[in-house]
Order: structure tokens, then sequence, then C-alpha cells
């Protein structure tokens, strides 16, 4: 097991740092600005979500790579590295370039990602796919949130 946590520890940082990245995007005057559905979660709701769903995405890695390795799981690993950037990417497009059209193209890329992602890491050891399960369900909400916001205020 000890020999173990470093790589542990490899797939955490590397999903709390997609996460730090995106954060650099902070939603500002701007997103305050915003017409918002009544169905928007309050501000306070997202940070403490998303820092779950990234240790359970670091888990979930973790999990696929301590059982299969590189070598027997790159594909999944290698769509879970993917998913990340993209995981970042929509905090730029949104926040960032302030382009809700934008990131509403991508987030649906990044849902397939997180799909295909945990598809591929539920063929390898069903709790890792099973972690990824909420990530999926806070994505998908998230676009519907992000088409609303775009659609709201076009």
């Amino acid at each position: 097991m000890t020999k173990t946590l470093p790589g542990l520890a490899l797939w955490l940082g590397l999903a709390l740092a997609a996460g730090w990245i995106g954060s650099r995007f902070m939603p500002g005057e701007w997103y305050a600005s915003l017409a918002k559905p009544a169905w928007n979660p309050p501000n306070a709701v997202f940070a403490p979500v998303w820092t779950v769903l990234y240790l359970f995405m670091g888990v979930a890695a973790w999990l696929v790579w301590r059982k299969a390795g590189f070598s027997g799981a790159t594909v999944p690993l290698a769509l879970f590295l993917l998913q990340l950037v993209l995981n970042s990417l929509w905090s730029y497009l949104f926040f960032g370039l302030q382009q809700p059209m934008l990131a509403f193209f991508e987030i649906v890329v990044l849902w397939i990602a997180i799909l295909a992602t945990t598809l591929g890491f539920w063929k390898v050891t069903p709790a890792a796919g099973v972690l990824l399960v909420p990530y999926l369900c806070w994505v998908a909400f998230a676009a519907a949130l992000n088409l609303q916001l775009w659609r709201l205020n076009a």
C-alpha cells in the first residue's frame, strides 16, 4: 500500500491542479450582472461541490492506474487527462472570455469526454466508474445552467 501512496498523491494533484487552473477565472462582476434562472445555485455551493468532485476524480484515476497501470489503461487514463484539460478550459471560456455560447459547446464536449472516461474506468474497475458518476451528473447540470445563462443573456 505504501508504494501506491505517491501514485494517489499524483492523481489527486493532477485533478486538483485542473480545479486550481479553472479557479483562476473567477465569476466577478460580469457574472453577477447576468440574468439567472431561479434554479441557479448560490455561489457558495460551487467551491465545495467542485472540491469533492476533484477528489473523486483523483481517487478514480488512481484506482484505475493502481489496477492496470499506464500500459493496461492507456485509453481511459488519456481520456481522463483530456477531460481535465477540457474542465479547466470551460472556466476560461465562460468566465475569462465571457463567452457563454462557446462555453456551452465546449461543456458538451467535456460531458462526452467524462462519459467516455467513466465507461473506460468502469471496465477497469467499477468503483472508479462509480466515483465519476456524480461528476458526470454535475456537469450535465452545469451544461443546462450554461445553456440557460446563454439564452437569458444573449
